[in-house]
């Protein structure tokens, strides 16, 4: 009997979960509105090698590299990463360092016409730095920047899943 009331809760939660709409983020949050779509950065670009797995993963766009067949040419506007003093201890020496990354970004068409915006993405960072694991704490920083990548990169599908792409057609004739 106590089998069965387990199980019975079980079913109740997982009914009310789905009910309300919850969704594990996975490969359906990377759904783009486009049937084709060109990636205008370098082929050795993390950024570029990154995207491409999201959209593959996802399935319903195909990358490719000629912009005039693409629906739709990402293209990368501008890309920053700084470093920055954020504390010192009274000798003068560096406690702690800033990571900050700014990206942005949009999306044109074949004709060049701006289906999405530019967008921003900010990101940072902060790291302690110690003198005695200096090799350690740069281990470290290569960690926090590939993680601040990664983070770009989910907001980039983010925002271009979610951005309804605007008809630029529609935006001339008014």
């Amino acid at each position: 009997m106590r089998v069965s009331f387990q199980f019975l809760l079980a079913a109740v939660f997982a009914a009310v979960l789905t009910g309300c709409g919850f969704q594990l983020r996975g490969t359906l949050s990377g759904n783009l509105p486009y049937k084709t779509m060109m990636i205008a950065l370098p082929d050795t670009s993390e950024v570029r090698v990154w995207l491409e797995r999201y959209i593959n993963a996802a399935g319903t766009t195909e990358i490719i590299d000629d912009p005039k067949l693409a629906d739709a040419t990402f293209q990368q506007l501008s890309d920053s990463r700084i470093k920055t003093i954020l504390s010192v201890n009274a000798q003068g020496r560096v406690r702690e360092y800033r990571l900050q990354l700014n990206y942005r970004f949009r999306v044109v068409n074949a004709k060049g016409q701006i289906l999405v915006p530019p967008n921003d993405v900010s990101l940072s960072r902060d790291i302690t730095f110690d003198d005695s694991n200096v090799l350690a704490k740069d281990l470290e920083e290569g960690l926090l920047w590939r993680d601040m990548n990664n983070d770009l990169v989910n907001q980039i599908m983010r925002r271009l899943s979610i951005i309804k792409p605007k008809n630029p057609d529609l935006e001339e004739d008014e």
